[in-house]
């Protein structure tokens, strides 16, 4: 099996080994990556004050077989976004963090339907077994997140974030059991197998994702989430925050169901952490 390597980083990589007439050619690609990919090896070298050949022999230095193929990959770390290629200033500083977070739950909560939070409670007490599943960074702790929500409540429910854990956990749910699938783009194949796996044994999906991706497609109830990404890479998605939100107002609804014997149980762990570590009681339910 090959696994795909950037070009990009590997031409920075071996830059400082190639000869000058290489680190020629380096130069000009790297300066402007869309306008070599479409560039002819005459007019690459023309640009680059180079021969053919040194052409050729720069696209085996960085391990493509000829021009074409290094032309193929450079295309390929195009498509992944401009914004990964070149440079963007920040033009907000650290308040543009906070901006990015609050516009983010501003869209998400337009995208929220309170119908569908309702029911999607309703799926949630009445389950034999709650399962959450997420993958990735965001997705990950989201579903983690639900799980440690719930289960202050006397919640039976757990969580997974390993691929083939998915899978299994989905193959062997009851109809009366629901699972949480989690994913800021709905395009994980993983998660949206996991969600297609326990609708067929007659369990409910919910799924919080972007609206009309191939996981809100395989499930029961979408709880909507859309965060537009930026062109400054270097910020961390604020749909994290998007996604957190909507936990947040799960866990809040499902408690109000029965808010004695939340109570109680919210208490039980207060008393618990409280003997262990103590502090005032307007610590936090866990740090």
């Amino acid at each position: 099996m090959s696994y795909e390597i950037d070009v990009l980083s590997r031409i920075s990589e071996r830059f400082v080994e190639m000869s000058e007439s290489e680190q020629r050619v380096a130069q000009l690609i790297l300066d402007n990556v869309k306008a070599a990919t479409e560039m002819s090896i005459a007019k690459l070298s023309e640009q680059a004050g180079v021969s053919q050949a040194t052409v050729t022999r720069f696209a085996r230095t960085v391990d493509c077989k000829d021009v074409r193929q290094l032309k193929v990959k450079l295309a390929q770390s195009l498509a992944v976004g401009q914004r990964f290629v070149e440079e963007t200033p920040d033009l907000d500083g650290i308040q543009g963090v906070y901006e990015a977070i609050k516009n983010t739950l501003d869209l998400s909560r337009k995208l929220l339907v309170e119908a569908d939070i309702k029911l999607a409670v309703s799926y949630l007490q009445g389950a034999r077994m709650i399962f959450c599943i997420g993958m990735g960074g965001g997705s990950s702790i989201g579903s983690q997140e639900l799980q440690y929500r719930l289960f202050r409540f006397g919640m039976p429910v757990c969580s997974y974030q390993d691929g083939l854990l998915t899978r299994m956990a989905a193959a062997a749910v009851e109809p009366q059991d629901v699972l949480v699938a989690i994913s800021l783009t709905g395009n994980t194949a993983e998660i949206i197998d996991s969600a297609a796996i326990a609708r067929q044994y007659g369990a409910k999906v919910i799924a919080i994702t972007k609206p009309s991706s191939a996981l809100a497609a395989n499930a029961d109830i979408v709880l909507g989430l859309q965060a537009p990404e930026t062109d400054f890479i270097y910020k961390p998605s604020a749909s994290r925050y998007a996604m957190l939100a909507i936990i947040d107002v799960l866990a809040t609804e499902v408690a109000k169901q029965n808010k004695r014997k939340s109570r109680d149980k919210l208490r039980r762990v207060k008393l618990s952490l409280d003997s262990h570590r103590g502090g005032d009681e307007r610590q936090p339910l866990g740090d």
